[in-house]
């Protein structure tokens, strides 16, 4: 079945479709619109699940930290503050192996307050254990919550589908809604191992001791570094089903490339306008979409990347005092690498001012002068007298 739908009622199918069992939220803008369509679908019969209305986003993560120990699936969404919020408890959740999946629409971190888009919020808990998935369309957004489920469950670690504030949450796209019963085939109940069960009384201590500790740290470690395998077998069995497929990497006209950016969410869609403008001008310009930041798949980048002269990396986010963080990683997975490419980090898009294919071809523009910039370029960067 195809309807319309806007970036944040594509999750909420999603959810409903991958029969999430406890959903704690809390609201705040601008993800708000997945909380109210999940409570209209529980309350209507549609999506049998407890929704638990929580006092803060940091009982939202309680409750589902709680909901999980006890095996049951479970579901929340936030942005931004609420994200931050989170951040003790996204450790704990990830520390504890539990397969928690939670949108966050991606909205930029206060002070100032600001409710539009970049992915600060995101990109500042790129280390707390969590897989994260960056979408670049509405109809991303929806298959990502149910692969997401598939995966977290296999692999025992929690997921984050992101995207783009009011540029897919509030933007209407026509999105093919799978059929449930198909759904509940590629994705079948949960099923921890390690789940509380009041049937089968065990201990159970939160609490480890020097002499156990790393050995716990070691064996999430590894759970992460297979993650990248999971996540592609599991892309594979979703595309053979449903006949979509969202790989770590999807490069776009790079065969012959001398120049091209590296970016994460809907904003792929404008570089890929401003490659095809670039190219009917003579410019052998290119681009690679990035969905899954973490695991981060620098040796796939790698190999995508090696022969190609001059890089761009745009980053919807600046952390002062370090690189802007998908640069960072960017440059780190191309040390070694003989010959690697000239590398530019852009930063764009903040606080939610327009990237557009005038701004993109601009970048390309840097790269095509050739010399790489020391610091990040801010894109679109307005003079300005006084101030520091």
């Amino acid at each position: 079945m195809k309807k319309l739908l806007e970036g944040n009622l594509a999750v909420s199918y999603g959810v409903m479709l991958s029969r999430a069992q406890v959903i704690p939220v809390y609201p705040i803008t601008p993800q708000t619109h997945i909380s109210e369509a999940l409570a209209e679908m529980v309350d209507d019969g549609s999506l049998s699940a407890r929704y638990i209305k929580v006092e803060s986003e940091h009982s939202a993560m309680a409750a589902c930290i709680g909901a999980a120990t006890a095996g049951a699936r479970t579901f929340t969404a936030t942005s931004a503050q609420g994200l931050a919020l989170m951040h003790e408890l996204l450790h704990w959740a990830s520390g504890a192996r539990l397969p928690i999946v939670m949108a966050d629409v991606n909205r930029t971190l206060a002070a100032p307050w600001n409710i539009w888009n970049d992915q600060s919020d995101s990109m500042s808990q790129r280390d707390t254990g969590w897989l994260q998935f960056y979408c670049e369309d509405n109809q991303e957004c929806l298959d990502s919550i149910i692969t997401a489920y598939r995966v977290s469950e296999r692999l025992l670690i929690p997921s984050m589908v992101i995207l783009d504030a009011f540029i897919l949450s509030h933007t209407q796209e026509v999105v093919d809604i799978p059929d449930a019963a198909v759904v509940d085939e590629f994705l079948p109940g949960p099923a921890n191992p390690y789940a509380l069960d009041i049937a089968r009384p065990r201990a159970y201590s939160p609490v480890a001791g020097p002499d156990h500790f790393t050995e716990i740290k070691y064996r999430q470690w590894r759970a992460g570094e297979r993650a990248a395998d999971v996540i592609t077998e599991v892309d594979g069995e979703f595309s053979r089903t449903f006949g979509r497929s969202y790989p770590h990497l999807s490069p776009y006209r790079m065969d012959d490339a001398a120049v091209a950016i590296v970016a994460c969410g809907a904003v792929c869609g404008t570089i890929r306008a401003a490659v095809d403008s670039l190219r009917a001008g003579g410019v052998k310009a290119g681009m690679i979409k990035l969905r899954t930041f973490r695991p981060f798949p620098g040796k796939d980048l790698r190999d995508l990347l090696s022969g190609v002269p001059r890089i761009g990396v745009l980053d919807k986010c600046a952390f002062p005092g370090a690189p802007s963080p998908l640069a960072g990683e960017i440059r780190a997975a191309l040390y070694g690498l003989k010959d690697p490419p000239e590398l530019t980090g852009f930063v764009g898009g903040l606080g939610g001012r327009d990237i557009t294919v005038d701004v993109v071809t601009g970048a390309f523009d840097v790269l095509l002068r050739g010399k790489a910039a020391e610091g990040p370029v801010f894109l679109g960067l307005k003079p300005e007298g006084g101030g520091s």
